[in-house]
């Protein structure tokens, strides 16, 4: 797993709003765009972060450009975290 990546992509709150934003299914980079107070070219960055991390995969479509959660990587992740908590339970 690539957590530098990662936790770098999950570091921006822009970010974690666009990722919160694609629990909800697939969209396009327009439809993203118009949720934030940003420029299209700096949503494309921030959906390059994501992508280059691994938490977004991306489905082109005619003109348009899909963007998903990857949710093996977020799997992967909650597996990661979960485990730091490790066999002891305070009971």
């Amino acid at each position: 797993m690539r957590f530098q990546k990662t936790f770098k992509a999950l570091s921006d709150p822009t970010r974690r709003g666009i990722l919160n934003m694609l629990k909800e299914g697939p969209a396009a980079a327009g439809e993203i765009g118009e949720h934030f107070a940003v420029s299209g070219a700096t949503i494309s960055h921030h959906l390059s972060i994501l992508k280059d991390a691994g938490l977004i995969l991306d489905d082109r479509q005619g003109k348009y450009i899909y963007y998903e959660l990857n949710m093996s990587v977020v799997d992967d992740l909650i597996g990661w975290v979960t485990g730091l908590k490790g066999e002891h339970q305070d009971e």
